[in-house]
């Protein structure tokens, strides 16, 4: 892939997610979700940092301290090693684009 917007299917029943790049401390990842969000028991709690950005599209990150961020395009956060998270919702009318950088 060379472009981030190309190769995306028309249609997605779940996320897609697609590694872009990796290292031993790096990786960069490109999800797409159309209405995706995580279960509704669980939360993500990663080893690493990451930094997301959307691109395209919206979504709603859910923190276990019971904050929220309402992402859009062109917004980025950086979620610390082990801050529990999960993603509440995204839009089901436009894809929405991220791209993620663990470290």
């Amino acid at each position: 892939m060379d472009n981030i917007f190309k190769d995306i299917p028309e249609a997605i029943d779940t996320e897609l997610l697609e590694l872009l790049v990796e290292s031993d401390r790096v990786r960069i990842e490109r999800i797409v979700s159309s209405g995706q969000k995580s279960p509704a028991s669980g939360w993500y709690d990663q080893e690493q940092n990451e930094w997301v950005m959307v691109l395209q599209g919206a979504a709603i990150l859910t923190f276990d301290d019971g904050t929220a961020r309402n992402l859009t395009a062109g917004d980025f956060i950086n979620i610390k090693a082990h801050q529990k998270h999960k993603v509440s919702w995204t839009n089901p009318n436009i894809k929405t684009i991220w791209l993620t950088v663990h470290y």
